[in-house]
């Protein structure tokens, strides 16, 4: 559950009504990460029995893990605890008003040694919008206001894990770049994402049409890759484990009876 003194991120009824307008032909940051999860999983020496997927496309999702449960991604999570062997929780932390919660529900949710792989949207995401549209909103009416969802850096994500309880934690990012005809094109395909802004923040009435002309201009002047613009989407991967007995246990710092130099055949030099 959220903490009662933690500020609220995203409007979960406007996030939902987006999701509800967004078309699986747009959904391709989620086959990405599909093929990505798979390729990770053939990877892993162990069977995973129990599977639970936790997203906000359900329908899109079972396609790709047909035995898997699926489940929301509410605030309380609909997981029995100490259920499953693998969790996947997919492009949803980015919109989570409390991702720490998140994770801790998934962690309880795992048998011993079960594992948890995350996928969401990163901090280095649409910077190249949120750049445009914070200038043009700058110039033309002399204010900002928030409208791209503040997502995580990775030397921070990491840390979530281990907060959460989990074994062995790992954090990594993958930069996927696409390129549109123009800002507009962009846009529109965000809102068939089901990725378009439902912060808790933003503004409740339409945009000035003169703030996105003037945000289109300011990205074709800017960010131009030919004659189309780019786009920069960053996948972050959370990857940990529910702690178990036989799982492998860091060494205690200073017990190494083997210097890495002689391992590595080099010589070690002082700073």
């Amino acid at each position: 559950m959220i903490p009662m003194n933690a500020p609220t991120l995203t409007d979960r009824a406007a996030l939902l009504r987006n999701r509800q307008r967004a078309t699986s032909n747009a959904l391709f940051l989620h086959d990405q990460i599909a093929d990505e999860l798979h390729e990770r999983l053939d990877e892993v020496n162990k069977s995973f029995p129990s599977v639970a997927v936790v997203t906000g496309f359900p329908d899109h999702w079972s396609q790709y893990f047909p035995h898997a449960t699926t489940v929301a991604d509410e605030e309380t999570l609909e997981l029995a605890p100490g259920s499953y062997d693998l969790v996947l929780h997919v492009m949803a932390l980015h919109w989570a008003n409390d991702p720490v919660g998140q994770l801790v529900q998934c962690r309880r949710a795992l048998k011993p040694d079960g594992l948890l792989i995350c996928s969401f949207l990163g901090g280095q995401t649409l910077h190249e919008l949120r750049s445009a549209l914070g200038q043009a909103e700058a110039n033309i009416t002399g204010g900002l206001s928030p409208r791209v969802a503040p997502m995580g850096e990775i030397r921070d994500l990491g840390a979530l894990l281990q907060r959460a309880g989990f074994a062995l934690p790992v954090a990594d990012a993958t930069p996927l770049s696409a390129s549109y005809e123009t800002a507009y094109h962009l846009m529109h395909d965000l809102r068939a994402m089901g990725e378009a802004n439902a912060l808790e923040s933003r503004l409740r009435h339409p945009t000035k049409r003169k703030v996105i002309a003037e945000a289109a201009r300011i990205y074709a002047d800017t960010f131009a890759d030919g004659d189309l613009v780019k786009a920069t989407f960053e996948i972050i991967t959370l990857t940990g484990w529910a702690p178990a007995e036989n799982q492998p246990k860091p060494l205690r710092p200073g017990s190494a009876t083997t210097r890495l130099a002689d391992v590595l055949n080099t010589k070690e030099t002082k700073l």
